[in-house]
């Protein structure tokens, strides 16, 4: 197979010396140009591409790649997340590289220990639900990083969350206000910083409507839409509940199955908005992340770092906003 040319080809092909190709693939512009024209026909005619991994490696030198971990990329929510990031990255000259760690505490840190070997200049990582490793272990030096969606317990750090509590509390509370008076929490496990300040919000509610939730009301094992599924129609068969806020947007999906498959429904809000809320009868009621604010937020933070900005670590808390479309009420 043959090799890829290097800088030492262009450099014969177009008869000038090394350090000019070097400065003319490093973006320096004043090349007298009847040379930089010479270098630019070399690398066409020979197919020369920048290293930009082994250029990483020399003192002062950047990949212009930042790494992005997250949960699920099947996940819509996770997708959006990723977008937004690269739409900021890009529009600053950076490639993104994104993973999944699917949740697998050994797999995340097989993915950062890969990320930081390809020298990537920052890290955008949405922490797994159990950490395999403490942050403390990691070889130094640790490039930028944000954790995205949930924190992690590592001080040098910058953070980006949206208001869990605050946006499930204004859901619950909208279902209490609708009439609902055994409202279930149906969501995924509380391991994960999200759903706990999601159940947080609405036991809060509850207490403040003068409701109670006993254990068959709490549901904490759907973490996939079939499962969702499975739990609400459950509590469709049991009269259980009268009305339903779902944690993410699986549940919500997962719930809306079972309202089909009885052919009723109960009053429900989801968190998480999703692409397909408005075509139901009623349009589902969500509480909205701003995900595109979210994925900015946090690229925008790596970018700040990587330019050199020494402020203290901070915590973004990004405010979500309740949107009730009908779906909350009571079937007439």
């Amino acid at each position: 197979m043959a090799r890829n040319p290097t800088m030492n080809d262009v450099a014969r092909e177009a008869r000038v010396s090394l350090k000019t190709v070097s400065r003319h693939v490093n973006g320096a512009t004043n090349i007298d140009p009847e040379l930089a024209a010479r270098i630019g026909a070399a690398i066409v005619k020979l197919g020369y591409r920048r290293n930009l991994s082994a250029a990483s490696i020399r003192p002062g030198r950047t990949s212009k790649t930042i790494g992005l971990v997250i949960s699920d990329l099947a996940n819509p929510y996770y997708s959006s997340l990723a977008r937004a990031v690269e739409s900021v990255a890009d529009a600053a000259g950076y490639l993104v590289t994104i993973a999944s760690s699917n949740e697998e505490g050994p797999r995340h840190d097989r993915l950062m220990d890969r990320l930081m070997e390809q020298r990537v200049d920052g890290v955008i990582v949405v922490p797994p639900r159990h950490a395999a490793r403490d942050w403390s272990e990691v070889a130094l030096p640790i490039p930028p990083l944000v954790f995205l969606d949930r924190p992690a317990s590592f001080a040098d750090a910058d953070t980006v969350l949206a208001d869990n509590a605050g946006g499930a509390r204004a859901a619950t509370l909208a279902l209490s206000g609708a009439g609902a008076r055994r409202i279930a929490f149906v969501g995924d496990s509380p391991d994960i910083h999200t759903m706990r300040e999601r159940h947080a919000g609405y036991a809060t509610a509850l207490a403040e409507a003068g409701l109670g939730a006993g254990d068959s009301l709490t549901i904490t094992t759907a973490h996939t839409r079939e499962q969702a599924e499975r739990a609400v129609g459950a509590l469709l068969r049991d009269d259980a509940a009268d009305a339903v806020f779902a944690a993410n947007n699986r549940a919500t999906i997962g719930a809306l199955l079972a309202f089909q498959e009885a052919g009723r429904r109960l009053p429900l809000v989801g968190f998480d908005d999703f692409e397909t809320s408005l075509l139901g009868n009623p349009p589902v009621s969500v509480v909205s992340q701003d995900v595109e604010l979210m994925g900015r937020t946090a690229a925008e933070s790596v970018l700040a770092r990587l330019g050199g900005d020494t402020s203290a670590f901070a915590t973004h808390v990004l405010p979500t906003r309740l949107i009730l479309r009908g779906s909350e009420k009571p079937e007439q």
